[in-house]
């Protein structure tokens, strides 16, 4: 094996570490996987000598080049039609690297890349270097450019909110499944009641189409309004359009997802409380965001 055969092996027993991070920074597969892409540069050219932990030291220049990736989000974001949802991602659609994604498709839920999205990038990447790869502070705060007092209290601040919106209980699959099923046959067949019955009387729908597709500027909130919503956008009608749904694992988690044709339409989550009723939902329509989900003919 030639030396730089050995370098890329090494890099690549890495790449879905990396792809998770930086997914789980920027929440988007396509530029988790451009700064994996810019690592591998850095990692190339870097003088390797001093370098103890291959993992660690990786894994930071990820956190800080998808640092900066966010950052340059900020301002396409504020330019946003409605509201910004993480991109959702399977694991059984081909990337330019299928091992690495479908290791971070099992990993990381859409609740949590939601929760993520309300911290700072600063907190967010502590975030991700204390709670995920467990990094000592003091490379987290090389890694931020701050001092170790300060990273301390940014990685504090995150797991105390990241704890705070966190599902307080896990909702039996089979349970997850069963509501699902019944919230898409109420949508389908245009059933208001039915669909009000499903969801918690502080239930919200968040939806993303980013200008592109039908969606809602604003949160939804409450059981008549989401569902009058959800079943003029879903209900009857639809079949005959040539629309399909089917359920599918995404981000690891029950979803379903929505075909006009052989096209994915949409992508869905939907969040239980404790007594069992739907209290989010989250509806990904942007196409430039469903790329990894298979066509109805894939799946």
């Amino acid at each position: 094996m030639t030396s730089d055969e050995q370098l890329a092996a090494e890099f690549d027993e890495h790449r879905a570490v990396l792809v998770g991070a930086a997914y789980r920074v920027v929440g988007s597969v396509v530029d988790a996987e451009d700064v994996v892409q810019e690592t591998w540069l850095r990692w190339s050219a870097a003088e390797r000598e001093d370098v103890r932990d291959v993992r660690a030291y990786l894994i930071r220049i990820t956190t800080r080049l998808a640092l900066n990736r966010l950052r340059q989000q900020k301002a396409r974001r504020e330019q946003y039609v409605g509201p910004w949802l993480p991109e959702p991602i399977s694991s059984t659609r081909d990337q330019d690297d299928p091992a690495a994604v479908a290791e971070v498709a099992d990993s990381v839920s859409m609740a949590m890349l939601v929760v993520l999205e309300t911290l700072s990038p600063l907190e967010r990447a502590a975030f991700v270097l204390r709670e995920v790869f467990d990094l000592p502070f003091a490379e987290i705060a090389d890694t931020l450019g701050r001092s170790e007092s300060a990273v301390r209290q940014l990685a504090h601040r995150a797991r105390e909110h990241v704890h705070a919106r966190q599902p307080r209980h896990r909702v039996d699959k089979a349970r997850h499944t069963e509501v699902t099923t019944q919230f898409l046959t109420s949508a389908w067949s245009g059933d208001l009641a039915a669909m009000v019955a499903l969801l918690a009387p502080d239930a919200e729908l968040v939806s993303d189409g980013g200008g592109k597709k039908k969606a809602a500027l604003r949160p939804l909130l409450g059981p008549d309004k989401i569902s009058r919503w959800a079943i003029a956008l879903l209900g009857p009608g639809q079949e005959a359009r040539g629309f399909e749904v089917r359920p599918i694992e995404l981000n690891g988690e029950n979803a379903f997802v929505f075909y006009d044709g052989d096209e994915v339409d949409s992508a869905g989550f939907l969040e239980l409380d404790e007594a069992g009723l739907i209290s989010q939902i989250y509806l990904v329509r942007n196409p430039d965001k469903l790329t990894t989900i298979p066509r109805l003919s894939e799946s």
